[in-house]
């Protein structure tokens, strides 16, 4: 009695919404490295064989990996660092350097950053070099343990490679590819960008070293695999320790992905970005309506979670502008629609604004001049109106030629979402040419 009691006894609800979004946000957050890669299969043997070449033989080489943000670059180069790590010999000899463009913004910073990384400040302690070149050959002379042949593989990382490119006169890319063009000791630089046109930033001398091997990892997904992706990543394993609920669960997932509003809305999410990173995003945003009181996402919850993912930043800014920065707005759209989008400066919007105000028997919206320059130049500092680009400087503030950076759709949005509108501005707004 007592064991048929324990086969069919199972956790509370609030314990099963725990562990479950325990598992699901690790999940999303921390992304684990798949233990095969789809898709991308040629990509990752080639980039493998090139890097075991280093490695295991100690033959120098250069390559770039180009894609879109989001794409699976960092996945692949990790993917392929793993598999590489598994081999004993290159286990124990190769030696990684990661640079960031972010991070290592001068070459001073990387050269640092370089040394930190092979371990070898004690090795250079007080020494004074000449150049860079000079400073870089110490370095990797100092991991040589005999013979070229002896030398430990440095494996180079450039994550945001285009950004090494504008450094002055790309010093660290020409020396790390002189190095391993000219074999002095064995090293692979890996660059990753997400620029196609990488290549025409480098100078002539930097891109005669550079092999010219590039990996483009460009996105085929179709809208049934980002569907099946969702699946999964929602699904819960079998070894959860109730299995009724993660039944349930797991039931309750299928249907949502089967709904037909569901699907339009991923549909929408899949054509704006296929990347997984907006995906996990828009799921944990999902997650976090699951509660004891609500135990499954429900379609409701995924439209509400796209409407914050897809939100309008600057259509947002305009719910906290005053009455009279609206109002600027509105003449500033008014001129475009006159002028079809030509550049307008502060006394043209003054006048537009003055028209609205000439038919209003109310002088409500009555404000002085030096009020309505500041008004003018918060919206400046807000990137919603911007200054036209070779607009001569030594021109006064309210001559200044500017461009709205809001379209027609944003402002009317705004305004149905501005708490309490006055209804003679909206009409304004809304009559054709003002």
């Amino acid at each position: 009695m007592s064991k048929r009691k324990v086969k069919d006894s199972h956790l509370p609800v609030g314990e099963c919404i725990t562990q479950l979004q325990t598992i699901l946000r690790e999940r999303l957050c921390h992304q684990q490295l798949p233990t095969q890669l789809e898709g991308v299969e040629a990509q990752h043997k080639h980039l493998l064989e090139l890097l075991k070449r280093t490695a295991v033989q100690g033959e120098s080489n250069s390559v770039l990996i180009v894609g879109p943000r989001g794409s699976g670059k960092t996945m692949l180069l990790k993917c392929v660092l793993r598999d590489l790590l598994e081999e004993q010999e290159a286990q124990k000899n190769v030696l990684q350097v990661h640079l960031n463009g972010l991070l290592q913004t001068d070459d001073r910073i990387a050269l640092k950053e370089i040394t930190r990384q092979l371990h070898l400040e004690n090795v250079v302690g007080d020494k004074v070099f000449g150049s860079f070149a000079e400073n870089l050959a110490f370095l990797l002379e100092a991991l040589k343990k005999g013979d070229r042949s002896n030398s430990r593989p440095v494996l180079f990382v450039l994550d945001e490679f285009d950004l090494f490119a504008h450094h002055k006169n790309q010093t660290l890319l020409y020396n790390l590819f002189d190095v391993s063009q000219s074999a002095q000791a064995p090293i692979a630089v890996v660059g990753l960008s997400c620029r196609l046109d990488v290549l025409e930033l480098l100078e002539k001398r930097v891109k005669s070293r550079f092999s010219h091997r590039q990996i483009h990892l460009l996105s085929n997904l179709s809208f049934t695999q980002y569907l099946e992706r969702i699946r999964t990543q929602l699904s819960l394993p079998d070894d959860f320790p109730d299995a009724r609920f993660a039944q349930e669960w797991n039931n309750s997932v299928e249907s949502l992905c089967e709904d037909k509003l569901v699907e339009e809305v991923l549909q929408r999410h899949f054509n704006s970005s296929k990347d997984f990173r907006s995906m996990h995003r828009l799921l944990m945003l999902c997650l976090s309506h699951v509660s004891v009181v609500n135990p499954a996402i429900k379609p409701a919850d995924l439209v509400e979670a796209s409407r914050m993912c897809l939100s309008d930043a600057k259509a947002n800014t305009l719910h906290g502008l005053s009455i009279l920065e609206l109002c600027l707005i509105i003449a500033m759209k008014h001129l475009n629609d006159v002028y079809e989008g030509e550049p307008f400066n502060l006394q043209m919007v003054h006048n537009e604004f003055k028209k609205f105000l000439q038919r209003k028997s109310n002088s409500m919206y009555n404000f002085d001049r030096p009020v309505i320059m500041k008004a003018f130049e918060h919206l400046q500092q807000l990137e919603l109106i911007r200054a036209v680009d070779g607009s001569a400087a030594k021109t006064q503030r309210e001559y200044q030629l500017m461009r709205l950076m809001l379209d027609h759709s944003q402002i009317v949005e705004a305004l149905q979402k501005y708490p309490q509108c006055p209804t003679d501005v909206k009409q304004w707004a809304m009559s054709a040419f003002g």
